[in-house]
């Protein structure tokens, strides 16, 4: 399976999370240089699936929460640099997973590909806690 698609165990866990609210997807994104259709850049084909999927989140109550530039790696390896980062709220796990189920994101989800050197998607939940609760 891709390293740009979760693997089985990853899908199953988000799927039996029992945080039924809001979700926020930090997105790391490295294009490649060239898109492995060929019709462009990386980043160029990855705004493709971007487009497409703005649109798809939206209809299901999410949004684009944050979108920027990775800069500087600070803390970490350089070598493990990073083009964008993107932050997308779903208004909860099962509609993010009902979202990427349909055969419209299936479509788009090429162009993903296609752009994508690597990436690493973590799905976070917000938390009313003190930063000493976060270790616990």
């Amino acid at each position: 399976m891709s390293s740009i698609r979760p693997n089985h165990d990853q899908f199953v866990e988000l799927l039996q999370s029992t945080d039924e609210g809001p979700v926020v997807m930090l997105n790391l994104l490295k294009f490649k240089e060239r898109s492995s259709d060929g019709d462009s850049s990386g980043g160029a084909a990855y705004g493709k699936y971007g487009d497409a999927v703005v649109e798809m989140v939206e209809a299901r109550g999410g949004k684009v929460v944050w979108s920027g530039r990775a800069e500087q790696i600070l803390i970490g390896d350089p070598a493990d640099d990073w083009d964008v980062v993107v932050l997308v709220q779903y208004p909860s796990r099962r509609a993010f997973v009902e979202m990427v189920s349909t055969p419209e994101y299936e479509q788009a989800h090429e162009h993903r590909e296609a752009g994508l050197e690597r990436t690493v998607v973590v799905a976070c939940s917000p938390r009313s806690v003190q930063l000493q609760e976060l270790g616990s």
